[in-house]
Parts: C-alpha cells; sequence; structure tokens
C-alpha cells in the first residue's frame, strides 16, 4: 500500500512538473500567452473537463472505461437548452434536469457493466451512441442555445454564476468544491476504499464477502453524474450547443486521468492527479494556439502527450508485477 502511494505521489509530482515546464514554454514561445485572456480560455475549458475527468477517475481506479461520457454530457446540454429556449421551463429546473439525465445514462452504464456483464468498453460505447442519437431525436436535430450573461434578462445570471463574473473565475470555486468532495470520498470513505480494492483485485474483494458488483456501480452512476454537471458548465462557456456533438470530450477526460498518474489497469489513482493532467491538456490546447498551430497539429501533438503517459503507465504496471514475482 505504501509503495502504491509513493508511485501516486511521484506520477503527481512528475506531472505537476510537465504542466509547470509547459507553461514556461507557452510563455517564452508564444504570443501573448500570458494575459488575463488565455487565462480565462485555459479556465473555461478546464471546467467541463476537469468534472468529466474527476467522474471517469472514479471508473478507471475500479479497472474499467467510461467512453460515454463527452456524448452524455452534450445530450444533457442540449435537452436542457431545448427545456428552456422551447417549453418556457425555468432555467434553475433545467440545470436540474440535465444533472438527473447524466445520472441516468451513468446508472444504464452500471446496469449494463455489473449486472448483464457487458464490457465496459462496449457497454459504455453503445450510451455513447444512445445518448448521442437520443439528443438529436429529441431536439430534432435543432442547433439550442443557453442565456449570454448580458444585460439581466431571463437567464442572463447562468454564465456568471458558473464561468466568471466579470474576470473573476467563479468556475474555479465549484471545480474546487467538487474537486474537495470527490478526493473525500476517494480517500476516507468505505466507497474510496472498495474502489481500488476493485480495481485491484475484484475477485479477491468478492471472495472476502463484499458485493463488489454493488460497489462497482457506484463508480459508472458518478461518472454519469459528473458528466451532468460538466453539461452545466460546458453550456455557461460556449453558449451553443450541437446535437449529435460530444465525441471526443471523453477523450481528453481520459487522457488527463491517464497523465495525472491514474492507472488503467485500475486500483491507482487520485483526483488531484487527475485535475493536474485537465490543466497539461488546456494548457497545451490553448498554447498551441497562442504559437499559431492549426487544430491538427493540436490533435496530433495532444495524442503524443496520451501516448506518452500511457507508455509510461504500461512500464509501470510491467515492473510492479516483475516486483510481486519476485516476492
Amino acid at each position: 500500500m505504501l509503495g502504491t502511494v509513493k508511485k501516486i505521489q511521484l506520477q503527481k509530482l512528475l506531472a505537476l512538473g510537465a504542466l509547470i515546464a509547459l507553461y514556461v514554454f507557452f510563455w517564452t514561445f508564444g504570443r501573448e500567452f500570458v494575459s488575463m485572456s488565455t487565462t480565462l480560455a485555459i479556465l473555461s475549458r478546464s471546467y467541463f473537463v476537469g468534472f468529466l475527468a474527476i467522474g471517469v477517475t472514479f471508473v478507471i481506479i475500479t479497472g474499467g472505461i467510461d467512453l460515454s461520457i463527452g456524448t452524455v454530457m452534450m445530450c444533457s446540454a442540449v435537452i436542457g437548452g431545448l427545456l428552456f429556449q422551447r417549453h418556457d421551463v425555468p432555467l434553475l429546473l433545467c440545470l436540474v434536469i440535465m444533472v438527473l439525465i447524466g445520472t441516468g445514462f451513468g446508472t444504464i452504464n452500471a446496469l449494463l457493466v455489473t449486472k448483464l456483464k457487458l464490457p465496459p468498453f462496449i457497454a459504455t460505447l453503445g450510451v455513447m451512441m444512445v445518448s448521442t442519437g437520443l439528443g438529436s431525436i429529441i431536439t430534432n436535430v435543432q442547433t439550442q442555445t443557453f442565456p449570454l450573461p448580458l444585460g439581466d434578462g431571463n437567464g442572463a445570471w447562468f454564465a456568471r454564476v458558473f464561468i466568471r463574473t466579470g474576470d473573476l473565475p467563479t468556475g474555479v470555486f465549484f471545480l474546487t468544491g467538487y474537486l474537495i468532495i470527490t478526493f473525500i470520498i476517494l480517500k476516507k470513505t468505505k466507497l474510496g476504499r472498495y474502489t481500488y480494492a476493485i480495481g485491484s483485485n475484484e475477485e479477491a474483494v468478492r471472495l472476502s464477502g463484499v458485493h463488489a458488483s454493488n460497489w462497482k456501480m457506484i463508480p459508472y452512476i458518478i461518472s454519469g453524474f459528473s458528466a451532468g454537471l460538466a453539461s452545466i458548465f460546458f453550456a455557461a462557456a460556449y453558449f451553443v450547443m450541437t446535437p449529435g456533438t460530444g465525441q471526443g470530450f471523453e477523450l481528453d477526460a481520459i487522457a488527463a486521468t491517464v497523465i495525472g498518474g491514474t492507472s488503467l489497469s485500475g486500483g491507482i489513482g487520485s483526483v488531484t492527479g487527475t485535475i493536474i493532467g485537465v490543466f497539461i491538456m488546456s494548457v497545451l490546447a490553448v498554447g498551441l494556439v497562442s504559437m499559431g498551430l492549426a487544430a491538427p497539429w493540436q490533435v496530433f501533438l495532444a495524442g503524443i502527450v496520451v501516448i506518452g503517459a500511457v507508455f509510461m503507465d504500461i512500464q509501470r504496471t510491467t515492473r510492479a508485477n516483475q516486483v510481486k514475482k519476485e516476492k
């Protein structure tokens, strides 16, 4: 256990060092990288990806995966926008419904994986396709909008509350609060202990008399709940929602999780490392724009970073297995 903790701490330190190095690099070679507009761009991107990444961290620690979070986030957002714009549902109620939609999809994932015994990759891939289609069907493939943070009209408070008021990034407080809550859950509760235990050896957990499948459901529900929360911050940051989109955001979240030290083989990870990974991905995306690189280059270099992080994870797992065999 102590060795695992040391590995997590080392990975977080490496990720933090990489984040600082990236920032210094773009500060040196980028154009106007150190500015309030750039900082706000980094933060705006980090909010919704941060919620997605924190949620999927729970799933990956169990040794699973959730490919549906990006499209679930967008499905929740477009349905919330439809209810607000076309059916005059109060905005606050729309936000609650968006979170409930995300939680519902997370519950479906949990049931498919734990009760029907589908592989997490296949189950969440199917839910990704279902959520993509459902958002398009319900909205009739029409773009939905959320209120802009201008004036005092209906819903004008939305972005000011969830993203920023002037130059004050209020979204930081929401993300920090969620980070603290999930950190406590993982480190101080029975759910956290069982989450790590299932990822390390699910069969041993089952043989100890614990209903492993029931505890394994909860991380998927948390992941869906987090996607519902992410839909609020995405809507507040970008205002315009397009049905049928959202694919790719799950990869950003999973990449951030792995970069932050969560092992794809399960049993190792932390939400604090995940947040560092989120900011690495955000700084990389915004920094490459400051250097004038086109979108394909951004995707290409982000992919290189992800491959490097996964390679390090594989090497770490291989060394850990060798040590176990020697013992």
